[in-house]
């Protein structure tokens, strides 16, 4: 199965079907966030700075941070740690102390002693928020002074800061990221999409990493690609999805063949059998956003 053949009869049904939809891919590596100190509103950039080891869910951000009423910037440095935010502010050993911070890192074992390696550089602030991998609206933390901690939060539901943003933008003037709930991998091609009289649907094409941590399984891998169908109202709010894999590192998925119809509309594969399950067969109906599974 070859990226080439996808291409092909994706910019084939794009224009015929997409006219309404399109999908914008935009990778970011900085973020804003506003939140509170204190009860004291406060506004945040913070900027991915490199990956602290081997995974994109352990770097290292640089940036700031003001109060509203002085918009005086407060410079921070810290660690991306799963949803862990943890931030420093080094007062005027702030350059010299973040880069020795960022030479004693190297590892996820040197990760999980962030506090420890942080505190022997005497930090004057410690802000540390807390996700959980739970998506809920405001991030919560602690902002330390001194001997003083107050609570502090971030008006998001995703405190990320390097993020693959793939842009669904839909008629009635809606846009819904897949980041936000499919996941946070990317890798989407939009194909086509129809309305019916259950909905609308979208069919997407997706290639992308098996696992961001390059230190854990599949992490060298580009194995997972596959199709999504979404599902949406009538007036284009979003219902669920499913996913259809055809290469697969994480599921043991490989050397699956193709066929396709004359025209280039109807793509069949057929999975072959792995040690959890058997095989089967997907039909791709390009032309009417489909998908089908069968034995």
């Amino acid at each position: 199965m070859k990226k080439k053949l996808i291409l092909l009869f994706s910019l084939s049904f794009t224009f015929l079907f997409c006219q309404k939809v399109q999908l914008k891919k935009v990778t970011d590596s900085s973020q804003i966030f506003k939140g509170e100190i204190a009860g004291i509103p406060i506004t945040m950039q913070l900027n991915f700075a490199g990956i602290a080891d081997c995974s994109l869910y352990q770097y290292f951000v640089d940036g700031w941070y003001y109060y509203d009423k002085y918009q005086k910037k407060i410079p921070v440095t810290g660690i991306y740690d799963y949803g862990k935010l943890s931030l420093f502010n080094f007062g005027n050993q702030q350059k010299q102390n973040s880069k020795s911070f960022r030479e004693q890192i190297t590892s996820p074992q040197k990760v999980e002693k962030t506090a420890e390696i942080a505190e022997a550089l005497h930090p004057e602030e410690k802000i540390v928020f807390e996700q959980n991998n739970v998506k809920k609206n405001p991030v919560l933390g602690n902002f330390y002074l001194n001997s003083k901690i107050q609570p502090a939060k971030l008006f998001t539901s995703n405190d990320m800061i390097y993020r693959y943003n793939n842009y669904l933008i839909l008629p009635n003037n809606k846009k819904i990221n897949t980041s936000d709930f499919i996941n946070k991998n990317g890798g989407n091609e939009l194909l086509s999409y129809i309305s019916g009289n259950d909905g609308n649907r979208v069919l997407l094409y997706f290639e992308h990493t098996s696992n961001l941590n390059a230190c854990g399984r599949c992490g060298a891998s580009e194995g997972e690609k596959g199709y999504r169908v979404l599902y949406f109202t009538k007036d284009w709010n979003y219902k669920n999805y499913e996913e259809f894999l055809t290469e697969s590192c994480l599921e043991n998925i490989y050397d699956t063949k193709v066929t396709r119809s004359k025209d280039s509309k109807i793509f069949k594969f057929n999975i072959k059998k792995t040690e959890n399950n058997p095989s089967y067969n997907i039909t791709v109906d390009v032309k009417n956003a489909s998908v089908a599974k069968s034995k």
